[in-house]
């Protein structure tokens, strides 16, 4: 099974009294131009996922409204496991439950770069992955997703993403 993995893109600053709950903090209107050109680079070089799964903030939700808008991908389903302060293996479990099928996922750091690390084989740092916003990673799983199983098949900065062409 592939996993694709996409940070949200640039959000607004923290400001409390802007928004007093941060899970309600947008995307800037260049992070949502930026994004946009981004998802183009990334379905050219990304199958397009089965599924997509959001973490329930703002951001994140608009990031895969732009993905399934700019990359053509499945409207996005929330999943609470995605959310800021989750654990890796919450986010596995929620995996394992569904279908064997390629899923995308967008969601935060460092919980994000915790997964990756988590989902390689070895000891690897859980702060080894730092995806910037809108960065992505591909990981491949032998069977079920689980902890140590996944080949990490590629990472790229949103750059590398809205160059391609």
């Amino acid at each position: 099974m592939d996993l694709l993995i996409v940070r949200h893109a640039i959000a607004a600053e923290r400001n409390p009294k802007r928004w007093p709950d941060d899970r309600a903090r947008p995307l800037t209107p260049e992070g949502a131009l930026r994004a946009r050109r981004a998802a183009a680079g990334l379905k050219r070089i990304a199958d397009r996922p089965a599924r997509l799964l959001t973490s329930p903030l703002l951001r994140a939700r608009q990031t895969a409204e732009i993905l399934a808008e700019c990359a053509g991908w499945p409207e996005a389903l929330e999943c609470a496991a995605l959310a800021p302060g989750a654990s890796p293996e919450a986010v596995l479990k929620g995996l394992r439950a569904g279908p064997r099928e390629p899923i995308a996922i967008v969601g935060h750091q460092p919980g994000l770069g915790q997964l990756i690390a988590h989902c390689l084989p070895g000891e690897v740092h859980p702060q080894a992955f730092e995806l910037k916003k809108f960065g992505a990673a591909l990981l491949s799983f032998e069977g079920i997703p689980r902890a140590g199983g996944a080949r990490l098949r590629w990472l790229l900065a949103p750059g590398v993403l809205r160059a391609v062409r």
